[in-house]
């Protein structure tokens, strides 16, 4: 066999089976009726146990199964960091329809769906495209497939898959186990195996698509005119890991200490919530700034009364992405915090 690259024959190996799928076995012995496998993606048993779901959850179609987990791929060659691994973790939803829905209609229902969940997490929309398989390269099955593009900085990836699947995977089910995947449609008074709208995604993928999105550098004046670069993560509230964290100005003045610790358990049952009394105020800030979280409270002297009752009980709301500071009373925290998360 003569080598792509060079022309020259006999330098590659006879062409030899590949199974992208890793084998093992089950229980102490090496037998072959023991072999199985790692799946390879979260989507088959969501398949077998349609009827399961049926009679236990007494749904109607249209209805989708989620899933999330691992699934193992044999790669041949990883590479391409997280796009071509051995191992990873999966999102995948079934989405049934009848026979004789517009799938198009659904399938178009759930690109945008998908791409409008994308920009509420943080994703920027000039970022994300679309790339709709042409016909030559669609599974023998496959109505349509679409892919939600994403564009990192080492170039575009496919982020999200939209799948139309017909009735594929039930019918091979019922085919090969002998039970029926038949649903009766009250409404239509007939029985038909329903056809699958599939969003699949790679949880690897997102993650790392929102970390560079969120990550930025810029150049910021402090009081005394100097210039600093601030590195922060401009997370979307929703997906921050921590959503507001809670200063004493003084980690050495008793009654500020007190009153912040107060602060902090009200604001927990509510939040992920962070406690920092370390370095200056200044520093607590950037350290803030550069792990994401989207809202800054401090306790000062003022919250103590002691430059007069009009700010007594107020803090300080520090905002991550425009540094600007307003006083917020303590009981108005929660709701205004709520607010800003849900908008």
């Amino acid at each position: 066999m003569p080598s792509p690259a060079t022309g020259e024959p006999g330098s590659l190996t006879p062409a030899r089976n590949f199974n992208m799928m890793f084998e093992t076995y089950v229980g102490a012995l090496r037998e072959e009726s023991e072999k199985t496998y790692l799946r390879p993606e979260t989507a088959q048993g969501m398949f077998a146990d349609f009827k399961a779901v049926l009679d236990t959850g007494r749904v109607k179609i249209p209805f989708g199964i989620a899933q999330i987990g691992k699934s193992f791929r044999n790669e041949i060659t990883p590479r391409n960091f997280i796009f071509r691994s051995r191992e990873f973790e999966q999102m995948e939803m079934e989405f049934f329809i009848s026979d004789d829905d517009d799938w198009a209609k659904w399938h178009r229902y759930w690109i945008d769906w998908c791409h409008n969940w994308l920009l509420s997490v943080g994703l920027p929309a000039s970022h994300l495209s679309e790339y709709n398989h042409p016909q030559e390269k669609l599974a023998f099955y496959s109505k349509g497939t679409t892919d939600i593009m994403f564009r990192y900085p080492f170039g575009v990836q496919e982020l999200w898959g939209i799948a139309a699947r017909g009735c594929y995977d039930l019918s091979q089910h019922a085919k090969f186990s002998g039970t029926s995947m038949e649903y009766f449609d009250e409404e239509k008074k007939r029985k038909y195996v329903p056809h699958v709208i599939e969003p699949a995604v790679g949880v690897d993928r997102i993650t790392l698509a929102i970390l560079v999105s969120a990550y930025a550098e810029e150049t910021t004046t402090d009081e005394k005119g100097q210039t600093e670069t601030r590195v922060v993560m401009r997370f979307a509230p929703r997906v921050a890991p921590i959503k507001v964290a809670v200063f004493p100005l003084l980690r050495n003045k008793p009654p500020l200490v007190e009153k912040a610790r107060a602060v902090y358990k009200l604001l927990q049952p509510h939040f992920t919530t962070e406690w920092d009394d370390r370095g200056n105020i200044g520093k607590r800030y950037r350290y803030q700034d550069e792990q994401g979280t989207p809202w800054c409270v401090t306790i000062d002297f003022d919250t103590l009364g002691e430059k007069g009752p009009e700010l007594q009980d107020t803090v300080t709301l520090r905002d991550r992405d425009t540094m600007k500071q307003e006083r917020i009373k303590i009981a108005d925290l929660v709701p205004l915090i709520s607010g800003k998360l849900r908008g």
